[in-house]
């Protein structure tokens, strides 16, 4: 693809997209009130276009992008989250220390920025799948994913996806995620949705496993370290 095609691309997104900046409740916590596309793996059109533009640019270099996670329901996500705190549960942890595990990588249900059907979880689909996936090493050195990160990062962001997760060392709360990538000229008008949300007031309408222990003060600091600590492109 050429370097004015993909400009033109994203200027034509950008004026599609001026009017839409508020997003419900359901929209935001992955309750519903989203328009997604697609088959095995849904976005919103915007992302699913941006995202075939991408692959198919890729494709032309012998990357094959493969997305393994993209929208994910709160239900979807909540039943991550039960699975991962009765494993921790199970192997003798506290409830605190269960919820701190499980918030290395993945989100208490109704955070998760895959509720808004803008971001992805990526691979090589030209290589065989390592047993383990979505790790760090599979994408750097000579990981599987070397070449697929390489181009990634000459390229996502010409087509305006961004990694989320960097590796900057003072960055806190998820740990860094070579895989995941956000759509910003939705997913920046979605975080400024979300930010209005009070979470606490969310959860004491929701059964969750250990929700007891998601207090006012766990709250704020998760916000401010895991869902706020991204990327700063993504974010100004």
């Amino acid at each position: 693809m050429k370097k004015i095609t993909v400009i033109s691309f994203l200027l034509m997104f950008q004026i599609n997209l001026f009017s839409q900046t508020v997003y419900n409740l359901n929209a935001l916590t992955g309750r519903g009130d989203l328009e997604l596309i697609g088959d095995s793996y849904k976005l919103q059109k915007e992302a699913f276009e941006a995202f075939n533009a991408m692959k198919d640019a890729a494709a032309v270099e012998g990357v094959t992008i493969e997305i393994v996670s993209s929208y994910r329901s709160f239900e979807h996500q909540k039943r991550i989250w039960k699975r991962k705190y009765k494993m921790f549960i199970s192997k003798g942890l506290s409830p605190r220390l269960a919820i701190a595990k499980i918030i290395e990588y993945s989100t208490i249900p109704g955070t998760s920025r895959h509720h808004w059907g803008t971001d992805i979880d990526i691979i090589d689909g030209s290589v065989s799948k390592p047993k383990n996936i979505l790790i760090e090493e599979n994408y750097f050195d000579k990981g599987v994913y070397s070449n697929l990160k390489k181009w990634m990062d000459e390229n996502s962001e010409k087509f305006g996806f961004y990694l989320v997760y960097t590796n900057n060392s003072s960055r806190k709360g998820f740990k860094f995620e070579p895989w995941h990538y956000s759509f910003k000229l939705l997913s920046k008008p979605m975080l400024v949705e979300f930010k209005k949300i009070d979470l606490g007031n969310l959860y004491t309408k929701i059964e969750l496993k250990g929700y007891k222990f998601l207090t006012q003060e766990f709250l704020e600091k998760y916000n401010k370290e895991n869902i706020f600590d991204i990327n700063p492109n993504l974010d100004n």
